[in-house]
């Protein structure tokens, strides 16, 4: 029972999306527009930095919340937070009451990592991002903190199965970015470094 109530949790907070509220308000429909994706990086792309930073900021804590609050009301229950950390990705990704169709699951990703470890957490963005500008794509990141992220689970806690409960989240944001290594590979995807200098130089927003 309290399995199923951590995974209750966690994908119902993962399944609040701001970029379907800000859609909405803005009436601008994203999907047909940008990464056609109801997250952080299409809602910067359609409204600015400002909204992309609020989408994000919200997207990461909604998953740290779910993984607190599961450690919190079910403190016997081995992994609990983790359960609700890997189901706050899978809402995200397939929100019920969006026909399952959400964003990418990187900053919800993101918020799991953070309430789980924060000092790797910081390891993984930092030499993550650092990885993105050597290689001047995207698609690094989640690839990289993907795979790091449930290896390193599992060898700190001694847990083969706390390594698969990663493993699932993980799994879910290599396949949804598995479109833009097609891209990377092809030469057709943004080079990170022209997207930042494009999105976060010293242009003014209109």
């Amino acid at each position: 029972m309290k399995i199923a109530l951590s995974i209750l949790l966690g994908y119902l907070l993962g399944s609040l999306n701001p970029a379907a509220l800000i859609s909405r308000i803005k009436q601008k429909n994203i999907r047909n527009t940008g990464t056609g994706n109801l997250g952080a990086t299409n809602v910067l792309l359609n409204f600015g930095k400002k909204y992309g930073a609020i989408v994000m900021a919200f997207d990461i804590f909604k998953a740290f919340l779910a993984v607190k609050l599961a450690e919190i009301l079910f403190p016997a229950q081995a992994f609990a937070g983790a359960i609700a950390g890997c189901s706050a990705v899978v809402g995200h990704v397939f929100p019920f009451y969006l026909k399952f169709k959400g964003g990418k699951g990187l900053a919800a990703f993101g918020g799991f990592v953070l309430a789980s470890s924060p000092l790797m957490f910081l390891f993984l963005l930092t030499t993550g991002t650092v990885l993105m500008f050597i290689v001047n794509y995207s698609v690094i990141l989640p690839y990289y903190a993907g795979i790091v992220f449930p290896i390193y689970m599992g060898v700190k806690h001694g847990s083969l199965v706390l390594a698969l409960i990663c493993s699932v989240a993980s799994a879910i944001i290599l396949i949804k970015h598995a479109g833009n290594i097609k891209k990377a590979l092809n030469g057709t995807d943004n080079p990170i470094r022209e997207y930042a200098k494009k999105y976060f130089g010293k242009k003014k927003e209109n």
